[in-house]
């Protein structure tokens, strides 16, 4: 492989996003990457996104942070739907696109991985491809198999809330009948849609240590990511020579100022999504196509001594 790319080597200066493999290969071959993922990157696993091409019809009101916190009600209505939810995520496996950035990382080409998602495919890509993460793998908004009381904020395992959530509520977790589909009820925080009677005689779990209000462990809509998260996500970018944004609409400002980081650090920025991003702006390069295909097929040709 030829040595590196450095940032003071010449860019070249483009007004708009280049929008072919062979660009994208180009931009990347010798240079490290810096990876940021959005959801797009899970929907080949079941796991939809909130605004892709397939999903920007729904209607999903996320649970919001101080709701959460502040109201029985509001957390009797999360959890009520998130435990039916949450078996489609647990089982959920990484796709070739989780894959094939695997690979990159067990090569050493990137120097990391900041995730917007909370399903840990990107650490169980890793696993499959037989090798541990060789650079960071950042989860900007936390994980769902982690679950904190509000209280004495203990970790409990998401695995032992789902069965705590099954002994209160016998039944609940039964799957629809064959003339439902789970999936077009499922958004990629876990959420699922149910009736306002299910959700009224739901009994939410509460930590088993100090009886207090559980909270999966991750960033609500109207919570903040921890400085430290963030601190080390931008080392990320600023180590790298370019960053790559995979399936991210970058809608949200927590994954976009990393876009905003490169550009202004003169990093270049691609980016591999289904439609355009308010992030086109700054990139060198944007591809609208499917990450199973693009990202297995950069990933061979970067791969290529």
């Amino acid at each position: 492989m030829t040595e590196l790319y450095h940032r003071n080597m010449p860019r070249p200066i483009t007004t708009a996003p280049t929008t072919t493999l062979d660009a994208l290969v180009a931009l990347l071959r010798d240079r490290r990457i810096a990876v940021l993922v959005g959801a797009g990157l899970s929907t080949d696993s079941g796991i939809p996104d909130y605004r892709g091409p397939g999903t920007r019809h729904r209607t999903r009101s996320p649970i919001q942070y101080d709701d959460f916190v502040q109201s029985a009600a509001a957390r009797q209505r999360y959890w009520a739907r998130a435990s039916r939810g949450w078996p489609r995520v647990a089982q959920a496996q990484p796709n070739a696109g989780h894959r094939a950035l695997a690979r990159l990382d067990a090569a050493g080409r990137l120097t990391g991985t900041i995730t917007q998602n909370v399903d840990g495919l990107d650490r169980a890509a890793r696993v499959l491809e037989g090798t541990d993460a060789q650079a960071p793998v950042i989860d900007l908004h936390g994980r769902l198999a982690n679950v904190v009381c509000l209280e004495c904020q203990r970790t409990h395992a998401r695995v032992d809330v789902q069965r705590w959530i099954a002994a209160l509520n016998p039944g609940h977790l039964e799957p629809l009948g064959a003339d439902k589909r789970e999936g077009d009820l499922l958004a990629p925080d876990g959420d699922f849609e149910l009736d306002e009677a299910t959700v009224a005689r739901f009994v939410p779990p509460t930590c088993p240590v100090c009886d207090g209000a559980l909270k999966p462990d991750v960033v609500f809509f109207g919570e903040s990511v921890p400085k430290p998260r963030v601190a080390e996500a931008q080392v990320v970018v600023a180590e790298a020579d370019a960053l790559l944004v995979v399936g991210s609409s970058l809608a949200v400002y927590s994954g976009y100022r990393f876009v905003r980081q490169a550009d202004k650090a003169s990093i270049p920025v691609a980016i591999v999504t289904l439609g355009e991003t308010r992030g086109h702006r700054h990139a060198a390069v944007a591809l609208d196509a499917p990450l199973g295909e693009v990202l297995p097929a950069l990933t061979e040709r970067l791969l290529v001594a």
